[in-house]
């Protein structure tokens, strides 16, 4: 059983409430400036080091995130540069829902200069997938900033059901789905 440092608990809890800003629902990532289009992998973090090294900058603490119980944590890539985190989130398995713990482009996609658009939506759109995949048909759940309720809504069609509490339904869950892996869906008729 590990351990958790009283100190820790105001932090999970503060960071418990997602501020990422959806950019653009595209159908992969793009290049901000050029449009150009690039095909994306979720690749599963198992590895301190290699998260180390590449956490530079962030603004939630990863590695501890990666130790953190049972939560898993994830990366978006480039198909042709697995080697650059565009984005990770992570979640826990509540057994019949997805919980989105956090969520965060890399330094270089957030802001005016950011270098791809899409990267928070491809991410929700991974966990609709695997909450289809465990037999909870897509359901999503997540803590919002109050501030950005109405942008969820607005972007990633979540409702709310409690306070600052969201979630995306089977329906809206599809349809993210169906935009970043289509193939899932035709694999399954």
């Amino acid at each position: 059983m590990r351990l958790v440092n009283p100190s820790h608990i105001r932090i999970i809890a503060k960071r418990r409430k997602l501020d990422f800003e959806v950019d653009k629902l595209t159908n992969s990532i793009e290049n901000a400036l050029s449009g150009e289009r690039f095909e994306t992998e979720i690749v599963k973090i198992n590895d301190e080091q290699s998260l180390l090294s590449k956490s530079k900058g962030w603004a939630f603490d990863w590695i501890y995130e990666l130790n953190y119980g049972d939560r898993e944590v994830l990366a978006l890539v480039i198909k042709e540069n697995p080697s650059e985190y565009q984005g990770l989130v992570n979640f826990t398995d509540k057994g019949d829902h997805i919980f989105m713990e956090l969520l965060e482009s890399a330094p270089v996609n957030k802001g005016h200069g950011k270098r791809y658009m899409g990267v928070p939506a491809n991410l929700v759109a991974f966990l609709c997938k695997k909450s289809f995949e465990k037999g909870y048909r897509g359901s999503v759940a997540f803590v919002s900033k109050s501030n950005l309720i109405e942008h969820y809504e607005k972007m990633l069609g979540a409702k709310r059901f409690a306070a600052n509490r969201m979630f995306i339904d089977s329906k809206q869950a599809y349809e993210h789905v169906h935009r970043y892996f289509p193939e899932y869906f035709n694999d399954r008729l």
